[in-house]
């Protein structure tokens, strides 16, 4: 899924001490980014679809 966090791409500085807590906020931000993104990328893959479709369509009528 696009919001699993992957572990190995952490920085040592991302890494929570085991006394920390763990905030909400920054959770929800995480989410956010992560639905921003995807949604950006499911934009390109459409505009791509159509693209192509649009395509295969014009070299079908010549």
């Amino acid at each position: 899924m696009s919001t699993q966090y992957n572990f190995h791409q952490q920085s040592s500085s991302d890494v929570p001490s085991t006394r920390s807590k763990v905030r909400v906020t920054d959770l929800l931000s995480r989410i956010n980014e992560e639905k921003k993104s995807e949604k950006k990328r499911n934009l390109a893959l459409g505009v791509a679809a159509f693209s192509a479709v649009a395509v295969f369509g014009i070299i079908l009528t010549i």
